[in-house]
């Protein structure tokens, strides 16, 4: 969506340059800040319509942004950039109310397509119903292991210690992972996770 303001937070400046031109350069008006706290202490900062921003920073996460966001600025989506270890704290800010994550490293395009799909989503009780029972209806084939395994996902779990939970090999984990994914239609985990927490598990 061509001309939305989208604010980066990140107190790496290498990757807070790198983001804030991939977005002029496709169209979109951009703010930067290192902390979330200088965002939140600008309040000349204006209108935003979305915030992209990592999750581990210097004073205020990323998990802490999104509830104070969600608080706040209620309209404005907040998409969240992890590291590989930090899939259980993403999975936390999105229950809180963040609208996707993506993993680090990443294509540029996966970042570009979770900004549009986070504009373009204008959330309504009505439409939160129907994205409910769609999501119910897509988890609605999954075996009970299988659901066993996405709720040790959920809760940020590595497939070593599901196994050990759940008394099987990391590779059978690895197989039941892979078929619920299948069963689902999902590619990424991100997408898994917001499937997972819209059905309310």
């Amino acid at each position: 969506m061509i001309g939305q303001r989208i604010l980066v937070i990140d107190d790496d400046a290498a990757m807070r340059e790198s983001l804030a031109f991939l977005l002029d350069v496709n169209g979109f008006y951009v703010a930067t800040y290192e902390t979330a706290t200088a965002f939140l202490n600008d309040v000349a900062s204006g209108p935003v319509d979305c915030i992209v921003s990592d999750i581990r920073m210097p004073g205020m996460s990323g998990l802490e942004l999104v509830r104070k966001v969600k608080a706040d600025r209620v309209d404005c989506p907040v998409v969240l950039i992890t590291g590989h270890g930090d899939v259980s704290l993403a999975v936390e800010a999105m229950k809180a109310g963040a609208v996707d994550f993506i993993e680090k490293p990443f294509e540029e395009e996966v970042l570009l397509r979770a900004i549009n799909s986070a504009l373009e989503a204008r959330p309504t009780r009505q439409a939160d119903d129907a994205a409910k029972l769609q999501a119910e209806a897509r988890l609605a084939d999954l075996s009970s292991r299988e659901r066993d395994v996405l709720q040790g996902l959920l809760a940020g779990k590595i497939n070593k210690v599901i196994a050990h939970d759940l008394g099987i090999s990391p590779r059978t984990v690895e197989v039941y992972r892979a078929n619920l994914m299948a069963k689902i239609n999902v590619r990424s985990m991100s997408e898994l996770m917001r499937i997972a927490i819209t059905a309310g598990l």
